[in-house]
């Protein structure tokens, strides 16, 4: 006789939802959103067809849509022409950057927003690395004051949550304390922590044009063969100061994840990357998977492995589900 079945807790979707064990809703999620200069542009990016370059105006259109759908947190990266960009980043922090000028029109606009900014040198830096860039290599310590300043005038633009993708050792530390002598106790740091050398980012430098102009990102990003690495990186942040950690990519690193909720009580955060993403569209458009099965579970998994927030492509797809259901 088995006394133990537990195909009776599978009966029936009332009795599934009942011991579910991960549920999933909007307020976990973030939305990326690629901004350009200009007015009236929304253009689709190739290798990731759910994403767009939008200029501020149709920015705006689309975080109107997506609070609507209980979509209330937005990471915002700029697209930067080539003419703006300089050895030392110097537009990050210009009183004409573009990025800045809209982040304050969202903010007036939509008070209730929570946005994210993206704090490294590489959307700025005519070297198209994370940081300053001296015979070929990358310069930990000059790069920090730059990314002091530019951590500053986006707290001044009203970001709520500043994020250091750079991967500089000590950048939380200079951050926090350059935003506390300014004033901006309240502004948050949501830290790349455990960000890997991936080979899964490539729609997002089309989307940007920020691929590094010689060599590759090696010798900061993490290598994606080291787990307990993350570790290290992750007690340096909490300790420098940090509010949220981060794991990137998400779906190929969900033992980081799991290994970094274990180890933190700071909120962990999870990139679900473009290279991640577009795979999956790929496979739905050749009818291999079901697309939005596919995503569900996806982002099931990524939130089963202890991801407190998700930032993914298909954040506003999934929402105008949950929302119909």
């Amino acid at each position: 006789m088995m006394y133990q079945r537990p195909r009776r807790n599978r009966r029936s979707e009332a009795i599934r939802s009942a011991v579910r064990e991960t549920r999933l809703h909007p307020s976990q999620l973030v939305v990326p959103l690629f901004l350009t200069d200009g007015s009236s542009h929304r253009q689709v990016i190739p290798s990731l067809n759910v994403a767009y370059r939008m200029s501020g105006d149709e920015t705006e259109r689309e975080i109107e849509a997506c609070l609507k759908l209980g979509l209330d947190k937005f990471i915002v990266f700029p697209a930067v022409e080539d003419s703006l960009k300089d050895k030392v980043a110097s537009y990050s922090y210009a009183e004409d950057n573009f990025y800045l000028k809209v982040a304050r029109k969202l903010k007036e606009r939509f008070p209730e927003a929570c946005l994210i900014s993206d704090v490294a040198m590489d959307p700025y830096s005519s070297d198209g690395h994370d940081g300053y860039v001296e015979n070929g290599r990358i310069v930990n310590d000059v790069t920090l004051p730059i990314l002091q300043k530019m951590s500053v005038a986006q707290a001044q633009a009203g970001f709520d949550i500043l994020g250091p993708s750079d991967m500089m050792d000590g950048r939380v530390g200079a951050m926090r304390e350059a935003l506390d002598e300014a004033g901006y106790y309240e502004t948050g740091i949501m830290s790349y922590t455990a960000k890997y050398a991936s080979a899964f980012y490539g729609p997002f430098r089309d989307a940007l044009d920020s691929a590094p102009k010689t060599g590759d990102k090696k010798t900061y990003q993490m290598d994606p063969a080291n787990k307990f690495e993350a570790l290290v990186e992750g007690e340096l942040d909490t300790v420098e100061g940090a509010d949220f950690l981060m794991v990137k990519p998400a779906l190929h690193y969900l033992d980081v994840i799991g290994l970094m909720k274990e180890n933190f009580s700071l909120p962990i955060a999870a990139y679900h990357v473009s290279g991640e993403c577009a795979m999956l569209i790929a496979a739905a458009e050749r009818g291999w998977v079901d697309r939005a099965r596919g995503v569900d579970e996806t982002l099931t998994s990524i939130s089963r492995a202890g991801a407190d927030v998700i930032i993914t492509y298909f954040a506003r797809e999934w929402a105008e589900r949950f929302k119909n259901s």
